[in-house]
């Protein structure tokens, strides 16, 4: 069974990984094997996290890619095909969340910008690496989204809109590549120590709130979701798609 979680010679793209759970992910990915690009906004972030990984031993390579700018998306693309020869995993992390409140008060602008880096940038980079995973004979679509797009919190609207859709957008794809042996799956975290939540995890008031509803008394870190991460990417989860794990703690039962 262990042999099932081999990433050798697999070529996996990450997006938001120069930190948190994209990072812990990129890392945890590349241990096994996988040679792993490393995307973000920022060029120094992405040499960084890069530069850090071959240090562990790991095939690393930093691209900058901000998932709203769809051009970016498709150079992303290009280049690791042209590159590495091919793209066996697609994790999208990366993901926005500027703005809290009701979504009385939405500002459209504002939820065109979630939806640009949270759905439709995703979209499309699992569209443009689907032809290069069938013609390799599969590959592994694994999408971040988040227990707000199963049980939308307050003041999280507009972002618990786009989770919910990438959910959708993650049973889609399955059902139409799952032909092409290309699977997609979904793992929705619940609070995890990560700098995006960090407003959340240095509350006192919050994390009380969070802990009287969790059946766990713990805070995940951003390796607790990374293991997941490996079994949807490996061969050892060749069963799996269209999926949607919750990593939570208990939060949702």
């Amino acid at each position: 069974m262990s042999t099932g979680f081999d990433l050798n010679n697999k070529v996996a793209i990450v997006t938001g990984a120069s930190k948190g759970i994209g990072r812990a992910i990129a890392m945890t990915l590349g241990r096994q094997g996988a040679t792993v690009i490393v995307c973000s906004r920022k060029q120094e972030a992405v040499d960084e996290t890069a530069e850090a990984f071959r240090h562990m031993g790991i095939n690393a390579t930093g691209m900058v890619c901000h998932m709203g700018d769809l051009d970016q998306v498709r150079a992303l693309v290009m280049e690791a095909d042209r590159k590495f020869g091919g793209i066996d995993i697609v994790v999208n992390n990366a993901a926005t969340n500027p703005v809290f409140g009701p979504i009385v008060d939405t500002d459209m602008k504002v939820f065109d910008k979630i939806m640009d880096v949270n759905v439709k940038g995703p979209l499309e980079l699992c569209k443009l690496a689907y032809p290069i995973m069938k013609q390799r004979g599969g590959g592994s679509i694994i999408n971040i989204s988040s227990i707000e797009g199963l049980t939308p919190g307050l003041g999280l609207g507009l972002y618990s809109i786009s989770k919910a859709t990438l959910i959708a957008m993650t049973k889609v794809i399955a059902r139409e590549w799952g032909a092409d042996h290309v699977r997609a799956n979904v793992i929705c975290p619940g609070l995890v120590k990560t700098k995006f939540s960090e407003a959340l995890t240095s509350s006192d008031k919050i994390m009380k709130m969070v802990m009287a509803r969790q059946a766990l008394p713990l805070v995940a870190e951003p390796d607790d979701i990374a293991g997941l991460a490996l079994y949807l990417a490996s061969d050892a989860s060749r069963f799996c798609t269209g999926a949607v794990y919750t990593l939570d703690g208990g939060m949702t039962i």
